[in-house]
């Protein structure tokens, strides 16, 4: 059955105008989505990878380049043709090795036969997609640190017994989980681009609107996914138009002043926050189809890309929301 369509999911608006900006602009980094399971995490991730346009990606090609592979043992990709296919969306699951992550060296065949042969792993797959983390805060730390530093420099490097292999790795990260269960280390935190939190909906009327339309996909798909296909293809169509007009878009001066000014008034720990700010409001200014960065971007955008790099207070009792609203009020008014 084809993913839920995005535009159909009902509330978690925060959630999904993250995801929106980080397909605009990956550069970003991932997104962290904690709170109550069944609100519609893995759906909302499915989904957005669903109606982007597919990638052209070499026929065979175990990291869906679209040039010829250059990873030794592949060689023979280069006389194959290119083809469409979905964008990757690869699910991780907590119990993985390192070694069903990045991929494997076949030692025997490069001892017997001379070659480097690669199993590919889950970064692999997930190259020019998005890697899906179900209650990423329960993780093995070393494996999230694995996940940040590739997500980061875009390339997964696998060395063994002095042999090495590199391919592309670029992929968008998104993590979920119940902050009940374990909290992530903050230097983890601080690596995720944006950071949302959701809620089961308390409404009457939110709560039947979820239940008939998941009724509808389950029992009528096929008139279903015709009610939504334009919505969803308009907004495929605003995230084609934001990508290109990004690099138009103009940042004054006295904006990048309130970016730098807000992150110092909430105390954030070095500049990951300032650069990961501006990204994310440039991305929602594109979003809007506007031709200048302006305050409301940046404040509009700001407690997904600040609230989860705060130091602890232990003297205020708000929420990390509340805490980066107070202050954007203070600073921007």
């Amino acid at each position: 059955m084809t993913p839920f369509p995005f535009s159909a999911i009902v509330g978690q608006d925060e959630m999904k105008r993250a995801m929106i900006l980080t397909a605009i602009d990956p550069s970003i980094g991932g997104v962290l989505v904690f709170g109550d399971r069944g609100t519609g995490k893995s759906t909302a991730v499915r989904a957005l990878a669903a109606l982007l346009p597919p990638i052209k990606a070499i026929k065979g090609c175990p990291v869906n380049s679209a040039k010829a592979a250059e990873v030794p043992g592949w060689a023979n990709l280069k006389t194959k043709r290119s083809h469409e296919k979905p964008t990757p969306v690869v699910d991780l699951p907590l119990g993985a090795t390192e070694d069903r992550v990045t991929g494997a060296l076949d030692i025997e065949k490069a001892l017997t036969k001379g070659e480097k042969a690669f199993q590919p792993g889950l970064l692999a797959k997930a190259n020019r997609g998005y890697l899906y983390i179900d209650e990423v805060n329960l993780l093995e730390d070393h494996i999230v640190d694995l996940l940040l530093d590739v997500a980061q420099s875009g390339e997964n490097v696998v060395e063994r017994e002095g042999l090495s292999i590199r391919h592309p790795a670029h992929f968008v990260l998104v993590g979920s989980g119940n902050p009940e269960e374990g909290e992530l280390r903050p230097q983890l935190l601080d690596r995720f681009g944006l950071s949302v939190e959701v809620t089961s909906p308390k409404e009457i009327d939110t709560r039947v609107a979820v239940i008939k339309r998941r009724d509808a996909f389950e029992n009528d798909n096929a008139a279903f996914m015709l009610r939504w296909q334009a919505e969803d293809a308009a907004i495929r169509d605003r995230i084609l138009t934001a990508r290109k007009s990004l690099t138009k878009l103009k940042t004054p001066e006295k904006t990048l002043k309130d970016v730098a000014e807000l992150c110092l008034a909430l105390g954030s720990d070095g500049l990951r926050g300032e650069l990961t700010l501006l990204k994310a409001a440039r991305a929602y200014a594109a979003w809007r189809d506007d031709t200048a960065l302006t305050r409301a971007h940046v404040r509009d955008v700001a407690p997904m890309a600040l609230r989860h790099r705060l130091r602890r207070d232990p003297l205020d009792e708000a929420g990390s929301g509340t805490r980066v609203a107070r202050t954007v009020e203070e600073v921007l008014g």
